[in-house]
């Protein structure tokens, strides 16, 4: 086979390449900085004139990160006349856009440790760990605005609550540190993130505190809670807002009840429970729950003939809200595929170092979580529900 002619070494060609378009970029904001100076003073490098506003006095050389590379700026001095560029912010040695990323990355899940190395692979320079903090300071300041926003303008009939428990360092030994969060459903259709909180453990001060504080935010209209029937949590939910109803989740119920049931009969149950839940009204679904429970009595399975008998009733509270709604509100799976999302990244952390980092990278997650995967998608159709606001004490 004969020998290549031609022969390209495609590593230099991409350097050249990129030194190239750095060069260019830098050209062209040197210029752009040349052009500025000289609708500043009114008058070109050396002109005189009678309109002139201020003299030039040398430059500077400046140094900025950018994505083509780090570029050389020749910032004009002036006499007279202050030099604001509108090309870059004063003191900012990174472009806009590259912070941008550097958040994103954060927001997106991606550890602190890693993004010194991906910086340097993306941007060819490494930001230093203060840079980072600094962004991450930045990133904490828009989402607790974002945490602590006003609620009021418009109801939220639907809402789903529940916890999840992260690992924090206290005093040298490790417990758990519980991040209570709820999401509306607003009478427009569309799903919202209505606040997230730290509530140390899942008791009913932390989620009487928890709903008073969306309360005072301007949660209004709630006309049905759905969640898991956690230590206090309903107590709470009725306290804050007594005319809402409480819809247990039926998954959650479904995983109580396979607790005292033996692992191969686990499947056999399953049917039974979830034909109760495939009935056409409260009334059959009862029938049926009854029907489940003597059946279960029979396979001598009483403590969950028991469970049943004690808790079917509460899980069938969607009942009394419109048939095209019941798929979405009798289970807490909306917010159940979030903290999926929130707990693979919060593995990567493994333990906080205290509660408000986790609150703050679990809300972070909750932002971008909800923002690329929710958009603007309606989640249902409210004009079957009849819309009944109340208002907020």
């Amino acid at each position: 086979m004969p020998d290549k002619i031609v022969q390209f070494n495609e590593r230099v060609i991409k350097d050249e390449l990129k030194e190239l378009v750095r060069n260019s970029v830098e050209e062209t904001l040197n210029g752009l900085l040349e052009q500025e100076a000289e609708q500043l003073t009114n008058a070109a490098k050396y002109e005189r004139t009678q309109s002139r506003q201020g003299y030039r006095s040398g430059k500077y050389s400046r140094k900025l990160g950018t994505t083509s590379g780090e570029v050389t700026l020749k910032m004009p001095k002036l006499k007279g006349v202050p030099f604001e560029t509108a090309i870059i912010e004063r003191y900012r040695r990174r472009e806009s856009s590259v912070e941008e990323a550097l958040i994103e990355m954060y927001l997106a899940g991606v550890s602190v440790r890693r993004v010194e190395d991906i910086t340097e692979a993306l941007w060819g320079s490494k930001v230093s760990p203060a840079t980072i903090s600094e962004l991450n300071k930045k990133a904490y300041e828009n989402i607790e605005s974002w945490r602590n926003r006003d609620l009021s303008g418009i109801d939220y009939p639907y809402v789903y609550v529940d916890g999840i428990y992260l690992k924090r360092n206290w005093g040298g030994s490790y417990e758990n540190v519980s991040i209570l969060v709820a999401i509306g459903v607003n009478t427009e259709g569309y799903r919202e993130v209505l606040g997230a909180a730290e509530g140390m453990k899942e008791d009913k001060a932390s989620w009487e505190s928890f709903f008073k504080w969306l309360k005072e935010r301007g949660l209004n209209g709630v006309q049905l809670i759905i969640g898991d029937k956690s230590l206090g949590m309903v107590e709470a939910s009725m306290t804050v807002y007594p005319q809402a109803k409480y819809q247990r989740c039926m998954v959650h119920f479904y995983r109580n009840v396979f607790s005292v049931v033996p692992r191969g009969k686990v499947a056999l149950v399953a049917k039974m429970l979830k034909a109760i839940h495939a009935q056409e009204s409260k009334e059959a679904s009862m029938e049926k729950a009854r029907t489940v429970a003597e059946t279960l009595k029979e396979m001598r399975l009483k403590e969950a003939a028991k469970k049943v008998e004690n808790g079917i009733e509460e899980t069938l509270t969607y009942t009394s809200f419109p048939f095209e709604h019941w798929i979405r509100i009798r289970t807490n799976n909306t917010i159940e595929r979030v903290q999926r999302e929130i707990r693979r990244r919060t593995r990567v952390v493994g333990c906080f170092p205290d509660g408000n980092s986790a609150l703050m990278l679990v809300c972070a997650r909750l932002r971008y979580v909800t923002g690329s995967h929710w958009g603007n998608k309606m989640y249902m159709s409210m004009k079957h529900l009849k819309i009944v606001s109340t208002a907020v004490a």
